[in-house]
């Protein structure tokens, strides 16, 4: 009976979480009517919940312990909280960004409860604190208008904690990533990457002339600097892109972004000769299996669990993902791919592309250049670290010992990516009263009960997530 409910709930989850990736690039289409994007926008919704509810079963069928039916029911009422107040709370809120981070953190619940239940409970305790903490950001974003004035503040902000961490920070895996606080350990990296989105769009809201150009990226180039003394080269590799992104929107200069380019290639190199654990990492990347017993271990494995899980997976429970070392943290995609199959993470990979289509699109459509910036960069840096996580896995590209957002342990990661979703929150919410503004100008210079007026209040409401 066991085995048949597995192999039986496999195909049932992805074919939920095919339907539910379909639906996120379904709603991207304007032209629906608001009722109608709301009713597609609610199925999506209980989607999230047959899944996670789907792969419990499994857990609770294999595990057969009270505490599998305590963690769904803690997990599913966080989830339900977050639905509920953006719903009540943040009305103009987008939907489907929403949804799409309930529905990453479900899967990072469910593979995560699966590999190890200690780190799993304490990823929903972060989660359920990064939900209360957060939960302000989109109204300090909405209301707050000297964000842009921060300049060197954040600037200033930025490289003291990465001082700190190079200073006194421990090392893990060959890199100074953390420090503790109250027991608790801190990776400052992931926080100075919103902080050093801000002061990229601070600074170049202000003025994109040659000289501001040069100061912006001198401050960049110290923050880069830092994370590469520190040897922390994948949250580098995601500031160093993350600006190059930014300065080109900006600018629209092609010399600047080919010059960053020649200029991140030869760091690149140097890393390559300076760092043996970069040596470590192109060697694993290049030949894993002649490496096997040492260097290449770790990527050898998860090449081994993904081919091992095909495209419709083990089944929850019936693979061996605890033989990648890290598991939890860096290669949680590897486990994902061989429990739940090559088709499920195909859609995961998918989910957060639709993320980061909502990201620019909320990039595209605000007037205000500070904010389009910032919303860009945030979308970059979440973007480019989606990369990384999945290229390393699966070696496209070297291990850059980075998370997948919202999926992998890991609290720092968990928290600072709560805030980006906030913060673009925020941003959607600010762009909504931009085209109301728009559009009352537009209906009559703020005249109300104009039939064009509310003709065209009604089309602003047809969202787009």
């Amino acid at each position: 009976m066991e085995n048949l409910i597995v192999e039986i709930s496999k195909y049932l989850i992805i074919f939920l979480f095919a339907c539910y990736t379909f639906i996120c690039f379904t709603v991207l289409n304007r032209k629906k009517s608001e009722r109608r994007q709301k009713r597609i926008l609610r199925k999506q919704t209980k989607l999230i919940f047959l899944i996670h509810l789907n792969a419990f079963v499994v857990i609770f069928t294999v595990r057969k312990t009270a505490d599998v039916l305590t963690a769904y029911v803690m997990q599913a009422v966080l989830l339900c909280c977050i639905l509920v107040i953006y719903k009540y709370i943040y009305k103009r809120a987008s939907g489907l960004l929403v949804n799409n981070m309930c529905m990453l953190l479900a899967a990072g619940f469910i593979i995560l409860y699966r590999l190890d239940v200690e780190r799993a409970v304490r990823q929903y305790e972060i989660a359920a604190a990064a939900t209360a903490i957060t939960l302000i950001i989109p109204f300090f974003i909405h209301k707050l208008h000297f964000l842009d004035r921060l300049t060197w503040m954040y600037a200033v902000t930025g490289i003291a904690l990465l001082l700190a961490v190079a200073v006194l920070g421990s090392v893990s895996y060959g890199a100074k990533l953390s420090f503790r606080i109250a027991g608790i350990a801190v990776q400052p990296s992931e926080f100075v990457k919103i902080i050093f989105v801000f002061f990229t769009a601070s600074m170049l809201h202000r003025s994109t002339e040659f000289s501001q150009v040069v100061k912006t990226t001198v401050a960049a180039a110290v923050h880069v600097l830092i994370l590469t003394v520190s040897k922390d080269l994948g949250a580098a590799l995601i500031y160093f892109i993350t600006y190059l992104v930014m300065l080109y929107a900006a600018t629209r200069n092609p010399l600047y972004f080919a010059g960053g380019l020649a200029g991140g290639s030869a760091a690149s190199f140097a890393a390559y000769k300076l760092f043996r654990h970069v040596r470590v990492r192109v060697t694993a990347w290049k030949d894993p299996l002649s490496v096997i017993d040492n260097e290449g271990y770790q990527v050898c494995q998860a090449l081994f669990a993904i081919g091992t899980g095909g495209w419709f997976g083990m089944g929850l429970c019936q693979g061996m993902p605890k033989k990648i070392p890290i598991v939890e943290e860096d290669f949680v995609f590897a486990a994902i791919s061989e429990e739940l199959g090559g088709i499920f993470a195909v859609c995961l990979i998918m989910v957060c592309a639709s993320c980061y289509l909502m990201f620019l699109n909320i990039a595209m459509q605000i007037h205000d250049q500070f904010y389009k910036l910032l919303a860009l960069g945030l979308g970059t840096a979440y973007g480019f670290q989606v990369f990384l996580t999945v290229g390393g896995v699966t070696k496209f590209i070297p291990s850059t010992g980075v998370t997948l957002p919202l999926v992998s342990y890991g609290g720092s990661s968990l928290l600072a990516t709560f805030m980006i979703f906030a913060i673009i929150q925020g941003i959607y919410i600010l762009r909504e009263d931009e085209e109301v503004t728009d559009e009352k100008k537009s209906a009559g210079y703020g005249k109300r009960g104009s039939a064009t007026g509310k003709a065209k209040e009604k089309r602003r409401r047809e969202i787009s997530g």
